[in-house]
């Protein structure tokens, strides 16, 4: 299931998905320079789709993709940012509340690589503490002599700001599914841990206060900052996607 939008019908559809037994919402942003391709690898992503004639994005929109992780039904909510200077005030306001995010640059043209530090600073600056990071090279099926980023020095910046790492390719789709897949994993991992340590919060809390009763997550739904969990489940694979 995909979704395009603005922050309102955003939020409307995460209520009425909720309802539909929707476990988790991730919000996830995607940022870098303008024309590195963001909203192709979201197309990519969420509708398998390329288009040539893409424009460049103005302010925010959002894309959505519901897939299943570990039998919880996820809805990933990927907000594309404009690239451009002139919107970066309205764009820093939308990374409160990630739990992931991508920054993305283009293989092809260093300097797009040489802003990912101030992305991340920036990220890190708006962004909750614990939200995963990864870092994506776009435009990997390019012809080796048109590359001016190999992908050992994008790992090693990577490894030296503890993000994880990917090249890809929006066009080909190359390696787009895996990368988002790997950030999503971790934002679950993140989550089931806090949900865990609510719980057992919870738990601690009803056996000091009320003569041994414990308290869980099951038949209650429990906000996590940004993150609606609830305790219905829907059997199907590990990671199948719709």
């Amino acid at each position: 299931m995909v979704a395009r939008g603005t922050e309102a019908e955003a939020a409307e559809e995460a209520r009425w998905e909720g309802e539909a037994e929707i476990d988790y919402v991730f919000k996830v942003v995607v940022v870098g320079d303008s024309a590195v391709g963001k909203t192709q690898l979201l197309a990519r992503f969420t509708r398998d789709e390329f288009a040539l004639d893409s424009k460049s994005t103005i302010g925010v929109e959002f894309q959505a993709r519901t897939l299943t992780l570990h039998r919880k039904r996820v809805k990933a909510q990927i907000w594309d940012t404009a690239g451009q200077e002139r919107y970066r005030a309205v764009t820093s306001a939308y990374y409160r509340g990630a739990l992931g995010a991508m920054v993305v640059y283009d293989v092809t043209r260093r300097a797009t690589f040489e802003h990912v530090p101030r992305w991340v600073e920036e990220l890190r600056a708006h962004a909750d503490g614990s939200t995963v990071v990864a870092l994506i090279g776009n435009k990997a099926d390019m012809p080796a002599a048109r590359r001016e980023v190999a992908a050992d020095e994008a790992a090693r910046l990577a490894e030296e700001q503890g993000l994880f790492f990917s090249e890809a390719s929006a066009l080909t789709g190359d390696n787009v599914e895996r990368a988002f897949l790997t950030l999503l994993e971790e934002v679950f991992a993140v989550v089931s841990r806090r949900a865990l340590e609510l719980d057992e919060a919870r738990r601690m809390r009803g056996e000091q206060g009320d003569g041994g009763e414990v308290l869980s997550l099951k038949g209650t739904t429990v906000d996590l900052g940004s993150i609606t969990e609830t305790s219905a489940m829907k059997r199907s694979s590990q990671c199948a996607c719709s």
